[in-house]
């Protein structure tokens, strides 16, 4: 029998993004739609959507996402795999089980598919901290993916985007201790939500923003309560990303709540790669956590770095970790910002061609185009069975 360990270190020991190799430039959206692109780019503070093609979902960003990590540390110790994700392919099975038979996971090991809006990813980093507490020899793999897609002309359109993040949990991390002590926020709105029968889903964008506001409040004044950090301790702050204005409001709201200095260079770093994207929902503010690392030019060993998840209907929670000593040897920098500057631009006619996803609800058998440029991929549906293969095989 294991016994329970204490004081023990838990956190992220390794840390991988991944998006597809398409993009739409927000400068071409705006031109469409006959209006100046600083609406996009000064506004939101964005300037480009990652796509997806017929043949990558979030089964296949996921693994894209996490495949680098395995190579790098091994399977030894993964007992659990926590799929995060709001863009769910199928109402029973858990979109991970897929990606645990594409990643060659061993047999026993529990997998799961969590579900808040963009708070997910949060609740299944906590759920595997508390786990590799008890158990400091096992490892989790946690995942995050989404594709966030909206009505075409509508004011959310320029917000879209996808990205998968993969953390593997596990005791003396190497990059991040995360702290214990957490801030948490439930309430009962309807800013964002989706129902069962819509593909795009309906949102209430000032509301939302106002509520993201509150929840940060709420959250923080219930993060101090319980003994946290002070805000001045802190180096960098990531925030959830609906697009990078977002997060220099919430800093800003943050740092007048703490009455602390409002510098947002306190944040911008995290903001590097979601301008980049787009909104990846579950997988937003850990992209953002990895640009922080990986685009902040100071040394942050020893240092706290602040993370605040919202997902809409609402939850939210304020939390910490601490950078861990040769965090930078075990970045993986050169290969995410190749991944960004190796991407393709699509002319607005091919970025409604590629939302017009085969979906054979008929049972039909559809065979996907080969557009994605990873290894994974998902090769066809038949009789409402989904087939993804290892391209590279």
């Amino acid at each position: 029998m294991t016994s329970q360990a204490t004081n023990v270190k838990v956190g992220i020991a390794a840390l991988s993004f991944f998006v597809p190799g398409s993009y739409l430039g927000l400068e071409t959206l705006a031109e469409r739609h006959g209006i100046h692109p600083d609406k996009f780019k000064v506004g939101l503070g964005q300037k480009k959507i990652a796509l997806t093609g017929f043949d990558e979902d979030v089964v296949t960003l996921a693994a894209e996402a996490a495949r680098p990590i395995l190579d790098a540390e091994g399977v030894d110790g993964i007992d659990t795999l926590l799929f995060a994700t709001e863009t769910g392919i199928d109402q029973s099975k858990s979109a991970g089980i897929y990606v645990h038979r594409l990643l060659n996971l061993p047999p026993n090991c529990r997998t799961v598919e969590l579900k808040q809006a963009c708070y997910s990813a949060t609740a299944g980093l906590q759920m595997a901290c508390a786990y590799v507490t008890r158990q400091p020899e096992k490892k989790v793999l946690v995942v995050a993916s989404d594709v966030s897609r909206y009505d075409l002309n509508s004011s959310a359109e320029a917000t879209q985007g996808c990205g998968a993040v993969a953390m593997l949990v596990s005791a003396d991390p190497k990059l991040l201790a995360i702290d214990p002590i957490a801030g948490c926020f439930t309430e009962d709105i309807m800013d964002f939500w989706r129902p069962n029968y819509r593909k795009t889903p309906l949102v209430d964008g000032k509301f939302s923003t106002l509520r993201y506001l509150n929840a940060l409040k709420q959250c923080w004044n219930d993060y101090q309560d319980n003994g946290g950090r002070a805000y001045e301790e802190f180096v960098q702050f990531c925030y959830h990303l609906p697009f990078s204005r977002m997060g220099e409001k919430g800093h800003r709201h943050l740092a007048k709540l703490a009455n602390g200095d409002p510098n947002l260079d306190r944040c911008k770093a995290g903001m590097v790669y979601n301008r980049e994207v787009g909104n990846c929902y579950a997988a937003s503010l850990y992209m953002g956590l990895a640009s922080a690392l990986e685009n902040t030019e100071i040394d942050l060993t020893g240092r706290p770095i602040g993370l605040y998840s919202y997902g809409s209907g609402a939850v939210a929670e304020f939390f910490a970790g601490e950078v861990q000593p040769g965090y930078a040897d075990h970045l993986l920098t050169a290969r995410h910002k190749a991944l960004l500057a190796e991407r393709t631009a699509v002319s607005y006619d091919t970025y409604l061609a590629l939302r017009e996803v085969p979906d054979p609800q008929d049972g039909s058998s559809v065979e996907m185009p080969r557009l994605a440029k990873g290894q994974y991929r998902l090769a066809k549906i038949d009789e409402h069975k989904r087939h993804y293969v290892n391209a590279f095989n």
